[in-house]
């Protein structure tokens, strides 16, 4: 089992800054892509970003493009969001996943981030 473990999430001013974290034990493995996905209030849960196990692949969805940076340190078994000029429509619960087998199996239980304006 993989346990994943949300955090950074919290309230900030239109504009400003967070980062997120999420923290990965027990069978973590290796060789596995990560995700961000977020979802708002009366919405489904969407993509916002995710990288491959060497970091050398990243994609992201469009509305976060250029203000969102996804990384992993795979020493400690965690990746990150580094969300910059965060948007009102930024607001939702943040959730990190973990891919096994071509689908993200593995889920946190998420972090919420509201943005002011």
């Amino acid at each position: 089992q993989v346990q994943l473990v949300e955090s950074g999430g919290g309230l900030v001013q239109a504009g400003g800054s967070l980062r997120l974290s999420c923290a990965a034990s027990g069978r973590t493995g290796s060789s596995y892509a990560m995700g961000w996905f977020r979802q708002a209030p009366g919405k489904e849960r969407e993509f916002v970003a995710s990288i491959s196990w060497s970091a050398g692949s990243t994609s992201y969805a469009n509305s976060v493009k250029g203000r969102f940076t996804i990384s992993r340190d795979n020493a400690k078994n965690t990746i990150y969001l580094q969300m910059n000029s965060l948007k009102a429509e930024d607001t939702a619960v943040y959730y990190c996943a973990r891919e096994t087998g071509g689908s993200y199996r593995y889920w946190g239980r998420g972090t919420q981030v509201t943005v002011s304006s």
